[in-house]
């Protein structure tokens, strides 16, 4: 039978899924054994340390099977929104702008 380990919020890191298992006693050991090819994703050999894992997912290692169960959907990576002053959006004859808004040339 599986250990259902229920987060917050997904996606989480392969080896601290481990570490909030319980199944190694912290981080540096973790991170070994995974890339010693000691864990499974899904019935198959994981070697990347920080591996996103999704609701759902089974993790096995050392004869345990941990399966992830979050109900909250996946957060994805926010693009950085640019700033837009005042000076950048109103268009002067014969000025050049550099990028990122912070210089000014008039001619």
């Amino acid at each position: 039978m599986a250990i259902e380990i229920e987060v917050s919020s997904q996606p989480i890191e392969l080896y601290k899924l481990l570490k909030i298992a319980n199944l190694v006693s912290g981080g540096g050991e973790a991170k070994i054994v995974i890339t010693e090819g000691y864990v499974y994703l899904n019935g198959e050999p994981e070697f990347q340390k920080r591996k996103k894992i999704f609701h759902q997912d089974i993790v096995q290692f050392n004869g345990e099977e941990i399966q992830l169960i979050c109900f909250q959907a996946p957060s994805l990576p926010q693009k950085k929104k640019k700033r837009v002053s005042e000076s950048s959006t109103s268009k002067q004859p014969n000025s050049i702008q550099i990028k990122g808004g912070r210089k000014k040339i008039s001619l």
